[in-house]
């Protein structure tokens, strides 16, 4: 949506089905939740994350079970303890593990730029799946 990702990468996901996550939806929403209303450019950015989530086809938005959630938080509690995580980190950490536990459940792929911590997952789950892009 910022227009950071190689043209590469958004070669393959014209070409790929796409699936979404609801933590995923949560994060968008959130950034929502956060913006500055007297800025400017907030009713821009507003309107791009709304074309985004409304974009998702439905049949394609997974919500987390119960057992991602409570594995996703034991994990997020390891991974804020070996990143020395605190606060707004953990928060980040917690939507992370859902997601890459989530994905591995359905045997999907994560996307993500955060070679950091998903390198970290990766070495705890060996079996989950990430595919790692650079920004431009």
């Amino acid at each position: 949506m910022q227009g950071r990702s190689p043209k590469i990468l958004d070669d393959l996901i014209a070409q790929r089905q796409v699936n979404h996550s609801t933590v995923a939806i949560q994060e968008l929403m959130h950034t929502v939740g956060v913006l500055d209303p007297s800025d400017a450019r907030t009713a821009t950015v507003i309107e791009v994350i709304g074309k985004q989530i409304r974009a998702m086809s439905p049949h394609r938005v997974f919500a987390p079970d119960t057992e991602v959630l409570g594995r996703g938080a034991l994990l997020s509690g390891m991974l804020c303890r070996l990143q020395g995580y605190e606060k707004d980190g953990k928060l980040r950490a917690l939507q992370d593990c859902v997601l890459f536990l989530q994905a591995q459940k359905l045997g999907l792929v994560v996307l993500t730029p955060n070679v950091g911590d998903y390198d970290i997952l990766l070495q705890l789950i060996p079996t989950g799946r990430a595919l790692f892009y650079r920004s431009k």
